[in-house]
């Protein structure tokens, strides 16, 4: 076997040469004095990326969303959340744990939407004291859980509509955003516009190794940046990271088609095998869902099939999920499809 080929996630990138070296060259000083002046040259240029007034630099995409449900809501306050969103299960539920606000989930639909009319009959009543005020609503674009499915922006508008009409701001897990922009063949300012606060990744297919970024109005990041010091994320020399995402806005960006038309091929490929299903209706950016029940096999066994075989993937139940990425050329794609191929030869298949 000449090499793994981990299609688990895109935080299995490694940077490249080039990113390296800008972190190596970094201007460095004191995040935590404000005076980092590569953090602060990236906050500026995602806040003018994205078109919001601030943004802030952050160790992760879950503190990212925890800080936006903390300088949104007040304890005791409630989020709307998709059933499936990012959020609401793969957090930790941090948003309660640590912003005291409770969660109420609405049915996510296989193209990532939550119903207008979910959302609508979801909202507390504020007259009623024994309620909790409802005071965020949460989107996600790309949505992991439906196999990276792209929000239209007609669709945000609507959301956005709704939550102008009941009083709240609507929040963005735009952890892939750029794979929804570029998918989209737009300014990511364009995707981003309909929500009030914004947070996305670096190190996801952009290929940083640390980092994600919240964006929005400077007060909500004034508040933001106290939670963030409160809940341990105050870095110190940290433009280290930050130059990294600042290569990988100038770099990194345009190539997510390539990983984009891999993960089409890659589903096209996966579903000629037998066993194995599609379970997703379109392939929009670099995640595939399967279906492997017509194998025989749960997800684990067959996970540490392909493992054997030098195919990383990753899932539950007979879900098993592959993402492409940085690192991940079509030769991979080929190999791995071959590697599956051969792995379950030997499996006697029900479907």
């Amino acid at each position: 076997m000449s090499s793994i080929i981990d299609l688990r996630s895109d935080t299995v990138t490694l940077p490249s040469p080039e990113m390296r070296r800008a972190m190596y060259e970094a201007e460095l000083g004191d995040d935590v004095f404000g005076d980092d002046p590569t953090v602060n040259r990236l906050q500026e240029k995602v806040a003018d990326l994205v078109g919001t007034e601030a943004a802030l630099f952050v160790a992760s995409g879950t503190m990212g969303n925890l800080l936006a449900i903390m300088s949104h809501c007040q304890r005791g306050d409630e989020v709307l959340y998709g059933d499936q969103a990012h959020m609401f299960l793969y957090e930790a539920g941090g948003g309660s744990v640590l912003g005291g606000t409770t969660a109420r989930a609405v049915p996510t639909a296989p193209d990532g939407t939550l119903s207008i009319d979910a959302l609508r009959a979801a909202v507390r009543d504020r007259r009623d004291v024994h309620q909790p005020r409802t005071a965020l609503i949460c989107l996600e674009n790309t949505h992991n859980r439906r196999g990276g499915a792209v929000l239209a922006l007609e669709y945000m508008s609507r959301v956005r509509a709704l939550a102008d009409e009941i009083g709240v701001p609507l929040h963005l897990d735009g952890a892939r955003v750029f794979n929804a922009a570029v998918y989209l063949g737009l300014p990511v300012r364009d995707v981003a516009r309909a929500a009030s606060t914004l947070n996305f990744c670096f190190s996801k297919g952009l290929g940083a190794p640390v980092g994600s970024i919240l964006c929005g109005p400077r007060d909500f990041i004034e508040r933001a940046h106290r939670w963030r010091k409160m809940v341990g994320g105050g870095m110190r020399q940290a433009g280290v990271l930050a130059a990294a995402g600042i290569y990988a806005l100038d770099h990194m960006v345009d190539r997510l088609a390539e990983d984009h038309d891999n993960a089409r091929a890659l589903a096209e490929g996966l579903a000629a095998i037998p066993g194995i299903r599609i379970a997703q209706a379109e392939v929009q950016t670099n995640i595939v869902y399967t279906d492997i029940a017509g194998t025989g096999m749960g997800a684990e066994q067959f996970s540490a099939r392909l493992k054997e075989a030098g195919v990383l993937c990753a899932g539950g139940g007979t879900t098993v999920r592959f993402v492409t990425h940085y690192g991940i050329e079509r030769a991979d794609i080929d190999q791995a499809l071959s590697r599956t191929q051969q792995a379950l030869g030997r499996v006697a298949v029900t479907a």
